[in-house]
Formats: C-alpha cells, structure tokens, sequence
C-alpha cells in the first residue's frame, strides 16, 4: 500500500512540473498582430502599412538611391491612396502561418522596378558619409535582413536586432527621407491588400 501511495505522490509531483512547465510556455508565447480589421496576420499574404493617430506618413515603397537606377531605398510615403508598396511578412517559422510580435522576420516589399534582385529589406552597410546613420535597402538575402515588429501604443513598429534592439523610424540623407535606424519610431498600423474579383 505504501509502494502505491509512492508511486502515486510521485507521478503526481511529475505531472504537476509538467503541466506549469508548458502552461508558462503558453503563456509567454509571443502574441499575434492583427490588422485593421482586427483578422491575425498571416504569412503569403501581402499588407499595406497605414499610419496611427493621423501620422504624416504611413505607407511605405521602394526608391531609387542618389539618381542611381539600381540602387534601391524604402522610403515612407506620406497617407494618400494607394498606401504605397505592399508588404509580405515572413517569420524565421512559417510553418504556422500566424505572424507574431517580437519575432524573427524577412520584410519583402513588392514594387514595379524592373532591376530588383531580391525584394527583402536589408539594413545597408556602415557608411563613413551618412555619420552613423543606418538605412533600410532593398537587398539579396543576408544576416542583415532580420527584422522585428513589436507592438507600440495603438499600433506597431519596426525593429531591428543585433547586440541590441533599435527602432526603424524617418530619417533624412541628402535631401531624401528614407526609413533607417532611428530613436523615434514609425508607428503604423497593418492594412489587408483587397483583390479585385476576390
């Protein structure tokens, strides 16, 4: 009987570390980021960013760097329609298909340039001329692709992680407005590209 009782105290004890072990692991699962009509954002489907309490700027699209054809940038549209260029976002694990903040992500962004080797955004290499400034180009897939979104008041933001976490927000570089590597966020909300006849 009391071989039984043992065994008993000590599943029991088991079954009770499992359970608070993949309870808190539910629980801190990072959250998913729902769009304007408040759906959950899913990966292979294309997005616009739209701005937040009347923002200057809103969406975002693809420009050509310093007159050079080829040489592209992601720039901040200000919020007139259409809302600029549309966006897939592609998480580390796709295989879920739920987009989620403080993840891993590969930004695409999908313009009409006919030169575009690779449609991801790629933080530039350090540039002696832009002073510590750091932009967002459109590149061939690399360490520097990896990007975040985290959840900011009543919509979103950019991340960009490595050592430690910097926000992507406006910049301006030889008369151009451009998105970089910025103390101040662009904060945005996430707008379901709608397809005619669908």
């Amino acid at each position: 009987m009391k071989k039984i009782f043992l065994l008993v105290l000590f599943f029991s004890f088991y079954f009770a570390i499992f359970t608070n072990s993949w309870l808190c692991e539910a629980s801190s699962s990072p959250g998913p980021i729902r769009d304007t009509d408040g759906r959950l954002l899913r990966t292979e489907k294309t997005y616009f960013i739209v701005p937040v309490n009347g923002e200057k700027y809103g969406g975002v699209a693809v420009e050509t760097i310093d007159n050079e054809a080829c040489q592209l940038s992601v720039i901040p549209k200000r919020y007139v329609e259409p809302h600029g260029h549309g966006l897939e976002l592609i998480p580390v694990d796709k295989k879920k298909g739920v987009v989620r903040v403080s993840t891993d992500l590969n930004v695409a962004i999908y313009s009409t340039y006919d030169c575009l080797n690779s449609t991801m955004w790629q933080l530039e290499k350090y540039d002696d001329s832009k002073r510590g400034k750091f932009f967002i180009n459109v590149g061939p897939k690399s360490r520097r692709n990896w990007f975040r979104i985290e959840k900011y008041g009543k919509g979103y933001k950019f991340v960009y992680c490595k050592v430690v976490c910097k926000d992507v927000g406006v910049r301006m570089v030889n008369g151009q407005t451009r998105l970089g590597l910025n103390n101040v966020p662009l904060v945005f909300n996430f707008k379901k590209e709608i397809l005619i006849g669908r």
